[in-house]
């Protein structure tokens, strides 16, 4: 499936994934930032997608951005509908309580991953469908 991307800003480059056959392509910073210890940024990526009807895009941190400097997303997943067509931004969170992160100019800061939607009607019922689980909540398959 082709997925048309535009740029938005001179910086935007077309996201890649990194090697066959992976599931996410890389997003990249269109601006330089500092995100502090705690703090919250909006990281524009300079580009636009047209996600086909009946997908979404989930914007994913990138593991090794969250595991080694405590970058991660603070909506994650973000969801792009298919009707969207403005600016990819990621909402990057720094999670380190001592160091800031620097993010420079094309700088992989998320993932895109392309998912399939199924057209769904929502409607009331007077009762829903047994199942296993039931109504069980957090921590109801256990603490391990």
């Amino acid at each position: 499936m082709d997925l048309p991307f535009a740029r938005v800003r001179p910086e935007g480059q077309l996201p890649e994934a990194q090697h066959p056959g992976d599931a996410g392509l890389d997003l990249r910073a269109a601006e330089g930032v500092t995100v502090k210890p705690g703090e919250r940024v909006m990281v524009p990526t300079g580009v636009a997608v047209a996600i086909p009807d009946g997908h979404a895009g989930l914007v994913l941190p990138r593991s090794g951005l969250a595991s080694k400097k405590g970058l991660t997303l603070a909506n994650a997943p973000g969801l792009i509908d298919a009707g969207y067509r403005g600016e990819v931004v990621c909402a990057v969170v720094n999670l380190d309580l001592h160091e800031a992160v620097e993010i420079s100019v094309g700088d992989r800061i998320a993932q895109l991953v392309i998912v399939a939607v199924p057209d769904v009607s929502p409607c009331f019922v007077e009762e829903l469908p047994e199942s296993s689980r039931g109504a069980g909540g957090f921590g109801s398959t256990g603490v391990s």
